[in-house]
């Protein structure tokens, strides 16, 4: 498999990679990987935060009959 980035990325991840002690290649194949093993640091919200509390919300709700979404709950009257 190969992935493309632009030559600004790659220098990104290169210097990145320099910075961190590692090669751009291995830094890249590191990240992909934990995305696929679903690594909890990746997407990870702290307890108490307000999109933790706003997932939380939506888990209690049920679907509201007209089809509003939160954002259009906290955006009415606004407009």
């Amino acid at each position: 498999m190969e992935v493309h980035f632009t030559p600004e990325q790659e220098a990104q991840l290169a210097q990145l990679a320099t910075t961190l002690g590692a090669d751009a290649e291995r830094l890249v194949k590191d990240a992909a990987l934990r995305l696929l093993e679903g690594d909890a640091r990746f997407g990870a919200v702290p307890p108490g935060s307000v999109v933790a509390e706003m997932r939380a919300l939506r888990a209690r709700l049920k679907p509201d009959p007209e089809g509003w979404t939160t954002r259009d709950y906290v955006h009415h009257g606004r407009r």
